[in-house]
């Protein structure tokens, strides 16, 4: 009877996280379902069409938002699982694979010649599916880099990214409507194929899974924090385009960023208190506590 409480009791701490997972996939279906209603809409000549596709695209930020959530939930609670893992990169593949590649097919692809918009769309997919399988090949095996960057640009990061320049071109489409015919259309093309091959390439970027929200920070952060988030919320349109294109673009500046200034921006808490920065760079970190407390390096 011990054993089946502790087993119940296992089983409801891992239901919340799944939960949120459940989320995610359904806030992808629902974004195909839109995308798919507002296709329809456009070709009947129907007022609001856009209004629909816009709405598709809240759904795969909203699947964003869940698949952030689900994964901050399963490592507060310690009860990160293979089940979960599975079950995340399956709600993936349909929010932040399928939805983002349908949505810019139907907007702009499906006008390209030869079904050069198919092929498109579909190197998408396939990249973002490969993304996922090497994850979850290197979770299983124990195989991931010591600071818990992601190898490749991570496929929820480009589907909000996607989705994001889709919203503000949207935008734009309402007050000029030869958008399909000018700039836009290439430049959605271009941004999947792009996108396709950073998710495939090695390229590190930070994960932020442990931020530690305990740690103690200057008031001028958090209020930068603050205002950051604010201009996100009310000005959504153009923010959440430069929010996802400056984590791409971080990628590339990494490398040439300063200690301080990496340590600065990722700067996250392991559970024994001491920053991810310092576990994963102890070297720069020795060297970096032997110049604030005046003593030479060693060696």
């Amino acid at each position: 009877m011990k054993d089946a409480r502790e087993n119940q009791g296992e089983e409801q701490i891992y239901l919340l996280p799944n939960l949120l997972t459940a989320g995610n996939l359904v806030c992808g279906f629902l974004a195909i379902l839109k995308i798919l209603a507002g296709t329809l809409e456009r070709d009947a000549d129907a007022a609001g069409w856009i209004r629909t596709y816009e709405s598709s695209v809240g759904f795969i930020l909203l699947a964003f938002v869940f698949d952030v959530l689900d994964g901050r939930l399963a490592r507060l609670g310690g009860k990160e699982s293979a089940f979960g893992r599975e079950l995340d990169s399956l709600a993936d593949l349909i929010s932040f694979g399928v939805a983002p590649a349908l949505l810019v097919f139907e907007i702009v692809l499906y006008r390209f010649p030869h079904r050069l918009g198919w092929v498109i769309a579909c190197a998408y997919l396939i990249c973002g599916a490969l993304r996922l399988a090497r994850f979850n090949v290197h979770a299983a095996r124990g195989v991931t880099t010591r600071s818990g960057d992601f190898t490749g640009l991570p496929i929820p990061a480009a589907a909000g990214l996607v989705s994001s320049l889709t919203l503000l071109l949207l935008h734009y489409y309402e007050k000029d409507r030869d958008f399909e015919q000018g700039w836009g259309k290439y430049a959605l093309a271009a941004l999947l194929l792009f996108l396709s091959i950073m998710m495939a390439s090695r390229v590190r970027y930070p994960s932020f899974k442990g931020f530690g929200w305990h740690t103690q920070r200057p008031m001028a952060r958090y209020a930068g924090i603050v205002a950051f988030l604010t201009l996100t919320i009310l000005y959504y349109k153009w923010m959440l385009a430069v929010d996802f294109t400056a984590y791409l673009l971080y990628g590339f500046l990494r490398p040439f960023l300063s200690r301080s200034w990496r340590r600065e921006i990722e700067e996250e808490e392991s559970d024994e208190g001491v920053s991810l920065w310092e576990v994963s760079h102890p070297e720069d970190a020795r060297q970096e506590l032997e110049k604030r407390n005046g003593s030479p390096p060693l060696g």
